[in-house]
């Protein structure tokens, strides 16, 4: 069943969001046993592949409902694969003994997720009768990527030992650019979105989860402690860390992201597809780097902070947790200034001075490094009750719904 410009997000899609709950905390889980350059670059990979997984399925949602005809089924597969595929985020590019491959079993199950959301493009697409050039646009770079990946599992065979690692994460990041430079040819493809509300929708739904995922985060503690001692600076650290995650989702959710909505409904033609790509499908993939950094910045101060003989934060904890609510802001100033074309100056410069502010963070106790942010963050999140902007949005989204409320009433007593 074809998309309507109406439409919503289904139930299916909801299911499938929440296999990426636990694949977000897998990756906070791989990082932070180990904070160390590659560690946080094979993290920042697996976030990048993890949103291209989840992005496909969602063009797949909005061009056909994901609920009817043999699409679940498809989308049950797509969960499978995906599930396999965060079971397997820590050993994702090094080999663990007495294990299956960690990298064989990693790159097999993208390759299926990639290769079921393909089938079913091609099989809605030729169905549709959509032209060669869309159907290029959708099977080579997967298939380009695909050949990246198959040399990197062969990298043991022409590389050193020690640079095994980083030969993987070459060949990745090349695979993820290559499918990431799809979006670059949408417009000329043609290419079109049926329904700007189910994308936003979705595209606001992830960032919620990922927010979710931080709260998770930050309630299971740190990993190397049987249990979290119930002390006075553990209780604060986490009453500090919920009051930075509301922050964050007020700052996205109040007006942010329902006025980006409007402008996308407000768009028409091929810059409509060159919108919902460059605000949602890649200054979104910045705003969750923001919330797993930020997650995983979260809880390795709550590690600090319940280590006993503790007094500072090290440096790549501090530089981790101001960096990502550091992104996240900016990412949200980049977001507004490709959506209206005007720059948010207050948050510019929050963005700014909390990623200065990293290094200061080291010089305080715990406690007040993540004092900070959060404070800084909720003064910035009410600052925005008074901006000029807000009322009209706020009404405006009063008036589609009450105005969808009616059209649905009005239905539902004509025929039910």
């Amino acid at each position: 069943m074809p998309v309507a410009p109406g439409s919503r997000v289904t139930r299916l899609e909801l299911f499938y969001d929440l296999i990426f709950v636990f694949a977000f905390l897998n990756v906070t889980g791989l990082v932070s046993r180990r904070l160390t350059a590659p560690a946080l670059i094979a993290g920042t990979v697996v976030v990048a592949l993890l949103w291209w997984c989840w992005t496909g399925f969602v063009a797949l949602g909005n061009v056909v409902r994901a609920d009817h005809g043999v699409l679940p089924l498809l989308g049950f597969g797509i969960m499978t694969a995906v599930f396999v595929l965060a079971i397997t985020i820590p050993q994702a590019f090094i080999d663990q003994p007495d294990d299956l491959s960690g990298p064989v079993v990693f790159a097999a199950a993208y390759l299926i997720v990639r290769a079921l959301t393909l089938a079913a493009f091609l099989f809605v697409l030729t169905a549709a009768g959509h032209t060669p050039r869309q159907l290029a646009v959708t099977t080579v770079p997967p298939a380009a990527a695909g050949v990246l990946i198959g040399l990197s599992l062969a990298v043991p065979w022409w590389v050193p030992a020690d640079l095994v690692l980083t030969g993987r994460l070459v060949l990745w990041t090349g695979a993820l650019l290559i499918e990431y430079a799809v979006g670059l040819f949408l417009p000329y493809a043609r290419w079109s979105l049926p329904s700007a509300g189910h994308w936003a929708e979705r595209h606001g739904l992830i960032v919620l989860i990922a927010l979710g995922e931080a709260v998770i985060s930050l309630g299971l503690g740190p990993g190397r402690f049987d249990r979290l001692a119930l002390t006075g600076p553990v209780i604060s650290a986490a009453v500090l860390g919920i009051a930075l995650i509301a922050a964050l989702w007020w700052l996205h959710f109040d007006i942010q992201s329902p006025a980006t909505e409007q402008a996308l409904h407000g768009t028409r033609g091929w810059s409509r597809i060159g919108l919902a790509r460059d605000v949602y499908t890649y200054l979104h993939l910045l705003i969750i780097f923001g919330v797993v950094a930020t997650a995983l910045g979260l809880k390795l101060v709550l590690e600090t902070v319940a280590a006993p003989g503790v007094a500072r934060l090290p440096w790549s904890t501090a530089a981790v947790l101001y960096g990502g609510v550091a992104l996240y802001l900016l990412a949200e100033v980049a977001v507004a200034a490709r959506a209206f074309h005007r720059i948010r100056r207050t948050t510019l410069v929050t963005g700014v001075l909390i990623a200065a502010l990293s290094w200061p963070a080291t010089l305080v106790p715990p406690l007040v490094a993540l004092a900070v942010p959060a404070a800084v963050g909720v003064a910035l999140a009410l600052s925005q009750r008074f901006t000029r902007d807000r009322g009209r949005i706020r009404n405006l989204v009063r008036q589609e719904e009450r105005a969808a409320e009616e059209a649905v009433s009005a239905w539902r007593f004509r025929h039910l």
